[in-house]
């Protein structure tokens, strides 16, 4: 199972053995018949030949097997409750540094109705996050779940999505953290403080999510206490002073008397000014739905997390925001003119801790600023590393991004490159983010739209999928559209972030894609090799760009039949031809002496075998029960990892096991 086809099958249009007949430079399309083999785990012998092209009867040791273990490859480095909310904490709560002035801009006094139904919103999304994870645990987020519902190339394009979010996130929160810092002190240089930042955060991400989380955590802590002195100091100074005169300027319109005509003439031309409650509120939802941003992180570092910890970040996430959110809007109305709420982009929290408190918190605002935004370029890193860590062991993604370096045990090459790409996007804008953060809003919502879209997919096509979460349908379709909603108003408010996100997505999507069609395109420079090329040099590209696709389609792909249904079976081929880079499928069928084998089975793989003459399906026949313990040994045995195995959706939910105890391997059909 460790070799390639074509070292015992010869090929149908040349010559057997480990050379290929080059006469014809497109035989390496052709890998030759499958085989029958056994395995038996019932046995004694602790034989463990690798079965390829033969009929032998292979018996394995009954040994117990280790824990099994999670394609991800790092269980080691499991985080509990409070240091995996830290993560998605200090980006979902960073946000409010800027939402409050973006949702005032659009809403004016009705900013806080409006977050407060953008919390609503997320409770919903609370529920439909928590029935992916509960169903499929596995990293990806909005990529897993359409990975297992839909095919590769959209849960790739969700998954590019997902990755502009995650760059966007991280340089214009370390942008506006250094900005925050050089208004406490003169002496930083926000462009090469940005890249240094950036920079640090890359080093502890290769020292280890763990110690990554614990910095995380002090940050989160040290802005939960800031939130609740400017939230609970802020009343108690309000209603020690009694001053109603802001408030009631804000509640009837009107201008305070210092202001100037050019002053008022500027907050004449902010959104909510003349607008009716109605279009105020929903342009503020548009705006508010940034103050969510990070809610989607826990779902792609979830195998990282200990179990049951990925509902409760969900939970506290939610509550955080449920909270401080809608009432910090509200204290700012009570203490800040709602034009000069709106005109201030980053400092609104910082004039209300100044005019409720003091000068001096002021100043501890905007430390906890810098903090807690360089806190969301952590989360950034953490959510790409599980992205991109997943995608490259799925092969939508070169494979070099999965090495791991001997000292941490961290994936140092995406580290790497995502600080680059980051630091190269920041040098390129020349420090001006303000694109990017139109790229990030469209990017986010896409995100979220996306993961509702699985979510429906997940009940529709996986109902019997066992799960401990269930979200209502309606509640489904509330988010959903709730979230197209939001988008919609802020292209509306902004058109050109379409296009500067269109080239951002069609970038990052051609790199994707251009994985999945590698062979064809290495096909087609075969073919015109051979018209441009003669002699010697024609055959070298012909053996070189044979062995090249060979390569790319060597990596066996194994699915777990159930029975012997010829429509049953070819469907999972077709599944397996159109998603995945290979020509080799193992089809195994595990039984016992309770479950015989099932009879036609052999007989029906010899034919799909012949209707599918550029693709080598084997049988494998396994004498044991299929379990997560049988399909660990089976990885060993074959040297085939998880997430390259495939399983019809069983509809029986009284299934004593869930996809998640297998450790990654996917889902085609339903039974």
């Amino acid at each position: 199972m460790g070799r390639s086809p074509d070292e015992t099958q010869p090929l149908i249009n040349g010559e057997g053995g480990s050379k290929q007949n080059y006469s014809n430079p497109y035989g390496f399309l052709y890998p030759g018949s499958g085989s029958v083999s056994t395995l038996d785990f019932t046995g004694e012998h602790e034989d463990q030949r690798v079965l390829t092209g033969t009929n032998e009867k292979l018996e394995i040791s009954d040994q117990p097997l280790d824990k099994v273990k999670k394609i991800d490859g790092s269980d080691e480095h499991k985080i509990g409750q409070i240091l995996a909310t830290a993560i998605c904490g200090n980006d979902i709560t960073s946000s409010i540094f800027y939402t409050s002035s973006l949702c005032t801009a659009s809403a004016g006094i009705f900013a806080p109705i409006s977050l407060g139904i953008v919390c609503v919103v997320l409770y919903l999304f609370r529920k439909v996050y928590g029935e992916v994870g509960s169903a499929l645990p596995l990293n990806g987020g909005a990529y897993n779940v359409l990975l297992n519902t839909t095919t590769k190339h959209v849960a790739s394009l969700a998954a590019a999505l997902t990755m502009i979010s995650y760059m966007a996130t991280a340089v214009v929160s370390g942008s506006s953290a250094m900005q925050y810092l050089s208004g406490i002190t003169d002496k930083v240089n926000v462009y090469w403080a940005t890249i240094a930042l950036l920079g640090f955060f890359a080093l502890l991400n290769l020292v280890g999510i763990s110690e990554s989380a614990i910095v995380a955590a002090v940050i989160f802590i040290i802005h939960m206490i800031t939130l609740s002195i400017l939230v609970f100091g802020g009343f108690v100074s309000f209603f020690i002073k009694r001053d109603f005169e802001v408030v009631r300027q804000n509640l009837h319109g009107q201008w305070p008397a210092d202001y100037s005509l050019d002053k008022i003439a500027q907050c004449e031309e902010q959104n909510y000014f003349g607008k009716n409650f109605a279009f105020n509120i929903y342009f503020g939802f548009g705006a508010a739905m940034l103050g969510v941003t990070g809610f989607e992180t826990s779902s792609n570092f979830i195998e990282q997390q200990e179990p049951g910890v990925f509902p409760k970040t969900l939970r506290n996430m939610w509550m955080i925001v449920t909270f401080f959110n809608p009432i910090i809007s509200v204290l700012s109305l009570m203490f800040v003119p709602v034009c000069d709420i709106a005109m201030n982009n980053t400092g609104v929290l910082a004039s209300v801790a100044e005019v409720a408190i003091g000068d001096w918190f002021k100043i501890w605002v905007g430390i906890d600023a810098c903090l807690v935004l360089s806190g969301s370029v952590i989360t950034s890193y953490v959510g790409v590393i599980g992205l991109v860590r997943r995608m490259a062991l799925d092969r939508c993604l070169p494979q070099f991004l999965i090495h791991t370096n001997p000292w941490r045990k961290t994936t140092h090459w995406i580290i790497i490159l995502f600080f680059v790409i980051c630091s190269s996007l920041y040098m390129i804008v020349d420090g001006n983010t303000d694109t990017l953060a139109g790229v990030y809003t469209v990017a986010f919502l896409g995100v979220m739209s996306l993961f509702a879209v699985g979510n429906m997919l997940l009940k529709y096509k996986r109902s019997s999928l066992k799960r401990e979460i269930k979200s209502p349908w309606v509640g489904v379709v509330i988010a959903f559209f709730s979230v197209l909603a939001g988008l919609v108003a802020n292209i509306i408010r902004d058109d050109i972030i379409v296009y500067y996100f269109g080239i951002y997505f069609i970038v990052t999507a051609v790199i994707i894609l251009t994985m999945f069609i590698r062979a064809k395109l290495l096909k087609i420079v075969l073919f015109f090799s051979q018209i441009l090329l003669s002699g010697n040099a024609k055959l070298k590209a012909s053996v070189f760009i044979g062995d090249a696709v060979k390569r790319i389609n060597s990596q066996p792909i194994v699915f777990f039949a159930s029975k012997d249904d010829p429509a049953y079976l070819n469907k999972a081929i077709l599944y397996i031809r159109d998603n995945e880079q290979t020509n080799w499928v193992k089809i195994v069928h595990c039984y016992d002496d309770e479950n015989p084998p099932v009879p036609a089975l052999e007989e029906n793989i010899h034919f799909l075998d012949k209707c599918y003459p550029k693709i080598r399906i084997d049988l494998i026949k396994v004498h044991g029960p299929f379990t997560p313990s049988t399909v660990e040994k089976i990885s060993d045995i074959m040297n085939i990892p998880k997430n390259f195995m495939f399983i019809a959706c069983p509809r029986d939910q009284t299934y004593p096991h869930s996809i998640g105890d297998f450790g990654g391997i996917r889902m085609v059909f339903n039974v």
